[in-house]
């Protein structure tokens, strides 16, 4: 349970994002399948939105899978999160279940932000299972994009969308061209 408080008294939220990580090279090009030349683009991208928007992480989690990696250690270098100090675990493949990836969450219950560089379909399972119980909740995770979920404990189902940025909307943002007017 987080006990950490806010000035109003409430508990603070954990800010748990979650970001698909880029295109990737298919497997006949490279068995590690690493992102590809555009992915590292759009990933970069994407880190300097996140960079703009102010975000910091206390925890960056990654895959085993070199593009998870890629993408975690992209976003690290652009927020000044040290890049050796990426969590690496199988907890957030693409197959782990949603269930495994939250417990697996709980050792960072006094964090406040935590991201983390993953797959599809586990992405969005772990998403839906922070949001709802009993039925899904379905967010379209795009490569490159990325949600953020608050949540007071874990585990939860009354975790709180506060948004998902698609790839184009980072780019605009990256380049600091306005959303809207």
């Amino acid at each position: 349970m987080r006990y950490a408080l806010c000035e109003e008294g409430e508990v603070t939220p954990m800010e748990i994002y979650l970001m698909q990580h880029g295109p990737n090279l298919s497997k006949d090009e490279d068995p590690e399948e690493p992102l590809s030349p555009d992915g590292k683009r759009q990933v970069s991208k994407a880190a300097r939105a996140i960079k703009k928007m102010g975000l910091k992480f206390d925890v960056i989690i990654a895959s085993p899978k070199t593009r998870s990696q890629q993408t975690a250690a992209l976003v690290a270098e652009a927020v000044g999160f040290p890049v050796e100090s990426i969590v690496e675990t199988e907890k957030v493949k693409a197959m782990t279940p949603a269930e495994e990836t939250i417990a697996y969450l709980e050792q960072f219950d006094e964090k406040n932000s935590i991201l983390i560089a993953g797959h599809l379909p586990s992405l969005a399972e772990v998403a839906s299972a922070l949001l709802t119980s009993g039925s899904k909740a379905t967010i379209q995770f795009e490569r490159g994009g990325i949600a953020r979920i608050d949540v007071e404990k874990l585990p939860t189902f009354e975790g709180k969308l506060r948004w998902y940025l698609t790839p184009p909307q980072l780019e605009l943002m990256a380049e600091g061209i306005e959303l809207g007017a």
